[in-house]
């Protein structure tokens, strides 16, 4: 652990939804809609952590609102038989991918946050809540991702396994702190792989449409992921996947990033994954504050 414990003390330092009908999202059509079409889509087209930022603030967001969810599904025990020596994703007896992940996350996006009290970060997907709900890292709020790091290695050791894998529970909760709260907020999603539960997933997106979210979906371990990547790419999206549904969505309100491909060769894989995190950070916010979605 002294490789984790080393980068934590460098952390200190840096420190109205629509209702859409199951024949709406599982249409036999063919044909990609004229909202398809129609749909705000965000490519990659920034270069560095600071381009990204910039035009972040350029949006007027000067401040980011973070959601943190983990997944604890039993699939995190076998999908890291390539990316993570045949580990579970969750050992504890080195430095795991989620460790990783939150400590390079925090310490690039954390700085961001300004002067917000607390991160809101929950698990789900154990044996307990399963696929109905999340629950809470710690009983204390989160002021840091430091702050996560500690609930995470705390939790951890007492969490049991479970699933299937639903995004549901964790973007109710997302949208409920949004509508409570008034504020955009930034929903960073830590998953093992592809979702069980692809169509309430769906509707649970389309419906994260209708607020001031948006949704980032960081993949570790070893995938599948298809269904990840297709949701977040609206360009090269087939037939079949357009007509299942996300086209009606108000905006592309979703990224994923692959985290072992885009750190295992970068030569600053804290800055790459955070570069990846934010690419659609600003073109999201944009249609944000201009469909009245929040106020600013």
């Amino acid at each position: 652990m002294a490789e984790l414990e080393a980068k934590s003390s460098a952390f200190l330092l840096v420190t109205g939804p629509r209702v859409s009908s199951s024949s709406d999202l599982f249409s036999d059509s063919d044909k990609i809609s004229d909202n398809f079409r129609k749909l705000s889509v965000n490519p990659d087209q920034f270069h560095s952590l600071e381009d990204v930022r910039s035009a972040i603030k350029k949006q007027g967001l000067e401040t980011c609102n973070i959601i943190f969810a983990i997944d604890y599904t039993i699939s995190n025990v076998t999908n890291g038989s390539k990316t993570f020596c045949g580990k579970s994703l969750h050992d504890l007896s080195g430095v795991n991918p989620y460790q990783k992940m939150i400590t390079a996350i925090g310490e690039t996006i954390d700085p961001m946050r300004g002067e917000i009290e607390y991160i809101h970060a929950f698990g789900f997907g154990d044996n307990e809540v399963k696929d109905k709900r999340v629950f809470p890292l710690s009983q204390e709020p989160c002021s840091s991702f430091y702050d996560i790091l500690g609930a995470y290695n705390t939790k951890t050791k007492e969490v049991k396994f479970g699933g299937p894998t639903s995004f549901v529970p964790v973007i109710a909760e997302a949208i409920r702190i949004v509508k409570e709260t008034g504020k955009y907020h930034i929903l960073i999603i830590v998953a093992d792989g592809q979702v069980n539960e692809e169509h309430s997933s769906l509707k649970a997106i389309i419906e994260a449409s209708d607020y001031a979210l948006s949704i980032v979906v960081i993949g570790v371990g070893d995938g599948p992921w298809g269904v990840m990547e297709e949701w977040d790419d609206l360009e090269n999206f087939n037939n079949k996947v357009a007509a299942r549904g996300l086209s009606t969505r108000r905006f592309d309100n979703v990224q994923f990033v692959n985290y072992h491909e885009i750190t295992h060769e970068a030569k600053n894989p804290d800055v790459a994954l955070a570069l990846a995190t934010l690419m659609e950070i600003p073109d999201q916010y944009k249609f944000i504050k201009e469909n009245i979605l929040v106020n600013v």
